[in-house]
Parts: structure tokens; sequence; C-alpha cells
């Protein structure tokens, strides 16, 4: 889909941290705003992701990985190591 640019205004201390937060977990503040918005166009428009939420082992997956990415022991792997050359 092509895209098309947008600029948005917001306090200074918000904008630090969410480039922080971009550059934390390794995407960039569009990325971060994109699935913020898509996420509020699939509430309106009804899509169902909660079913795959409602998994309970999905949901307990996503918890383990937020877990570890908070407490910081996921272990991180070059993209060559995850697919190779």
């Amino acid at each position: 889909m092509p895209k098309t640019r947008i600029n948005i205004s917001t306090d200074a201390d918000l904008a630090e941290f969410i480039k922080l937060f971009a550059a934390e977990n390794r995407t960039t503040v569009a990325d971060i705003i994109s699935q913020y918005l898509l996420s509020i166009k699939r509430r309106v428009e009804k899509e169902a992701v909660e079913d795959i939420f409602a998994n309970p082992v999905f949901h307990q997956a996503m918890e383990n990985v937020h877990l570890k990415l908070r407490n910081g022991s996921a272990k991180w792997h070059t993209y060559d190591e995850v697919f190779g050359k």
C-alpha cells in the first residue's frame, strides 16, 4: 500500500519518550503510531483479533515474551543468525 506523510505535534517530553521507546524496541516512531492507529481501526471496524488473544497458549506466550523484554533476559539475534545468508 502506498505511504503518505502526515505531521503531528505533541509535547516535547512525549516526543522524546516515544523516540527512546522506539530505539529500545528496535522499531520506528512511524511504525508505533501506525500500529496504534491500525488497532483503533480494527476496533472501530470490529475486526476479530480477539480470537487470537483469547487463545490461552498464545496469551501465555505473549506474556512470557513481554516479561523477557521488560526484565532484559530476552536473547537477541542478528539478522543473519535468524535468516541466514
